[in-house]
């Protein structure tokens, strides 16, 4: 079975899909076929016929070999607002067995699967489940994506409290830098460090167009 990594964060919008895609470049340039996952995506676009998200075509795009849209992204609804409510405005339900499904045929098509989660660690996913719990079902290791401006500290160290209390693997941590000069980035940076009981495994400059050529440092 393919290598897997749970790709989470303290929140929307801080990064997940350009270290999921830098995550991805890094084991290719390891010699391995990598594929992504974004199973659930809110704020999608009408294409070919279907609902489809940028951030799973980012995914499907960068993937090392085809992979059908739907099982990159199960999941794809029009409202861009948390993933239970965006299925409940058209009368579905997101089941998390259906997520792991198609993940368990993912993991037959490449050595390493990156799973991109949606907003933050509790976000819901329906009335009983949440991110966390889909991260638990299907067991892989996670990496938090934290994303450094004011009030990152106190996010950075709830997400990894909250991963913790349930007894998972986390492997590593990235600061995503989503702002142009944010104040004392360092400092924030080194005191998140020291929260953490995993390791720093990059630091993502701060680009109004994003350029995955400068997200090649990874110490994972």
């Amino acid at each position: 079975m393919a290598q897997g990594y749970f790709v989470t964060g303290t929140d929307t919008g801080i990064g997940k899909t350009w270290s999921s895609l830098a995550l991805m470049q890094y084991f290719q340039q390891q010699g391995k076929t990598v594929v992504g996952m974004k199973p659930v995506a809110a704020g999608c676009e009408w294409l070919d016929g279907q609902f489809k998200n940028e951030d799973a075509l980012a995914l499907q795009a960068q993937a090392s070999i085809d992979i059908p849209y739907d099982l990159i992204n199960p999941y794809a609804f029009e409202l861009p607002v948390s993933p239970h409510i965006a299925a409940q405005a058209v009368g579905e339900e997101i089941e998390v067995s259906v997520i792991r499904d198609e993940y368990e045929k993912l993991q037959t098509l490449a050595d390493v699967v990156i799973v991109e989660g949606a907003g933050g660690w509790m976000v819901p996913l329906n009335a009983k489940e949440d991110i966390a719990e889909l991260a638990e079902q299907l067991a892989l290791p996670v990496i938090v994506v934290i994303g450094m401006r004011l009030g990152c500290i106190n996010q950075a160290k709830l997400t990894f409290a909250a991963i913790k209390s349930m007894g998972l693997p986390c492997v590593g941590w990235i600061a995503s830098c989503v702002e142009e000069d944010m104040q004392q980035l360092e400092a924030n940076i080194k005191t998140i460090d020291a929260a953490a009981d995993m390791p720093l495994l990059a630091v993502f400059p701060y680009e109004k167009t994003r350029n995955l050529n400068n997200y090649k440092k990874i110490n994972l």
